[in-house]
């Protein structure tokens, strides 16, 4: 079967944002990885839209995210965002809402799905680890996403600060649905991670949810733990977890975790998603201190836009962007196997030279 089943023949638009810190490098490899994942599966070539944010935005429109970006995002269902470093923007930018938290709260980007997969040829200190943590986006623990303007962290003297939390059933049901139609698709296992025992009303609702949510999906079996057991349990044995959804705060930093143990977060993918539009952003920061020195891993942003063309090719029920994000994980593996990594990981490629060795093996079934 050719590649391009099911495809008209039509460009797809993705947004491209580079971003700040080593954004402009690690962007540019995932580009050049998805137009030869495209190419090898016979689809149009993208037509890719680029916008701007961070500093050269500052520079240009006097905002680290100008309504001009906001503008073309509202034309796309898809967008690549690399990373920001808000902490270095002039102080007048510093106290508002990240960039790319402006994005998620815009478009509706309620579910972050980020894996944590080790790959043959990677040192990790979990080597079995193949999992997946779905992170409720929209609301929970984080002060800039619970509110509808303003942030849910006050002071109400200068010796207090307060942060309100904040969970709906809505946004529970969002999220619960996703975790378990992605388990359906895997080995068919969801914990359900919380802190009920201290959180009753707010804990408690997420989790009585997710277990309401379940009984649409008997194939999947279902448990629940509290997040610091599920933190040791990480650990100890993470080949026992399949996916795993909790909420925003908690799902921050089991993936950071699950990303360290799976061999490093410049790994770590990630993709933000409603049920209409996707933004593939890697889990790390913009790490300016490598920025401009073709040193930084690119593996997570590539691995993010493969995650991208599989939920284009998902909801589009489109086997060719399926198959090209396929392409992009295959020869990401296949590169690591090869025994070529970056220096983050023990090896000697730089980004450039990383990038091409996943071009060249995008091509090979």
């Amino acid at each position: 079967m050719n590649d391009a089943t099911q495809r008209d023949g039509s460009a797809i638009r993705l947004g491209l944002i580079e971003g700040d810190g080593i954004g402009s490098e690690v962007v540019r490899a995932t580009r050049a990885v998805v137009d030869e994942a495209i190419a090898a599966a016979d689809v149009a070539p993208v037509e890719w839209v680029p916008l701007l944010m961070g500093h050269r935005a500052i520079e240009e429109f006097g905002d680290p995210l100008p309504e001009q970006t906001m503008t073309g995002l509202d034309g796309l269902d898809a967008w690549i965002l690399g990373p920001h470093d808000n902490a270095s923007y002039p102080e007048a930018h510093r106290g508002a809402v990240a960039p790319g938290g402006a994005i998620r709260k815009r478009f509706g980007l309620y579910a972050n799905i980020r894996p944590a997969r080790a790959f043959t040829g990677v040192r990790a200190a979990a080597p079995f680890i193949d999992l997946v943590i779905v992170r409720e986006n929209s609301e929970g623990f984080y002060a800039d996403r619970n509110m509808f303007a303003g942030s849910g962290e006050f002071r109400p003297t200068p010796d207090v600060a307060m942060a309100v939390g904040v969970v709906t059933r809505r946004a529970c049901e969002l999220i619960a649905h996703e975790a378990f139609r992605l388990a359906a698709t895997r080995r068919k296992r969801v914990t359900v991670v919380h802190k009920a025992n201290v959180l009753p009303m707010t804990m408690g609702l997420f989790r009585d949810v997710c277990y309401e949510v379940a009984q649409a999906y008997p194939s999947v079996e279902v448990i629940d733990e509290h997040v610091d057991a599920t933190a040791a349990h990480l650990v100890r044995a993470p080949r026992d977890f399949d996916v795993l959804v909790t909420e925003n705060l908690f799902g921050d930093i089991l993936s950071d975790l699950a990303g360290e143990l799976s061999g490093s977060l410049g790994m770590a993918a990630s993709l933000n998603c409603s049920q209409s539009r996707a933004m593939a952003q890697a889990v790390h920061g913009a790490a300016p201190a490598l920025a401009g020195h073709n040193r930084a891993n690119p593996v997570a942003l590539q691995l993010s836009a493969a995650m991208l063309l599989h939920w284009l090719g998902t909801r589009d029920d489109d086997r060719a962007l399926l198959s090209a994000g396929e392409r992009i994980e295959r020869a990401v593996a296949a590169t690591f196997e090869a025994g070529i990594a970056t220096a983050d990981l023990g090896g000697l490629a730089s980004t450039s030279e990383f990038t091409e060795q996943v071009c060249a093996r995008v091509h090979r079934r």
